[in-house]
């Protein structure tokens, strides 16, 4: 009798014990998402951005007036409204897109550095855009139609943007 007993003893300790291992690995994979989803989670959280302002320094046409923000500048989301048909963005490798426009002379364009790296562009003149900033710029030339060609850190010719009457 005394065997049985033993008998029945390990054999509930190892169920007991079997069912603590089952539990554990049920709980741990609860617990920790899936390796891939770490990784999205990651580069999305790399790529995206605190709101930004636009950068109101030498250069920068007052974008606050075109639209009735605050003097200070306007907010990232206003400028995507009111510049929806107006902006040139700019990836993390100084590609523009898109990368050709045609604007009528004397328009206000947006350049969108969605980068977490300082840019300085060229479109005419020189402009320095924080990171994950923007800058709001006026296309204007004496002789039209003309052309303007945005340079990006070492990159040229990153957009073509014709303006015309």
């Amino acid at each position: 009798m005394e065997n049985k007993n033993n008998s029945l003893v390990w054999w509930i300790v190892g169920v007991i014990v079997i069912a603590g291992f089952i539990t554990w690995i049920v709980s741990a994979n609860q617990a920790a998402p899936a390796p891939a989803e770490t990784a999205t989670t990651t580069a999305d959280a790399t790529l995206q951005a605190p709101e930004s302002v636009e950068d109101l320094s030498v250069g920068s046409v007052d974008a606050s007036t075109a639209i009735g923000a605050n003097p200070a500048g306007i907010s990232y989301g206003q400028a995507l409204i009111a510049y929806a048909n107006r902006r040139i963005q700019l990836d993390s490798k100084c590609q523009a897109e898109p990368n050709q426009v045609t604007y009528k002379n004397n328009t206000n364009i947006m350049i969108d550095n969605r980068s977490a790296i300082a840019r300085t562009v060229h479109v005419g003149n020189y402009y320095p855009i924080k990171a994950f900033g923007f800058k709001v710029i006026n296309l204007s030339l004496a002789k039209l139609p003309g052309t303007f060609y945005l340079d990006c850190g070492t990159g040229q010719n990153e957009a073509t943007i014709l303006i015309q009457k």
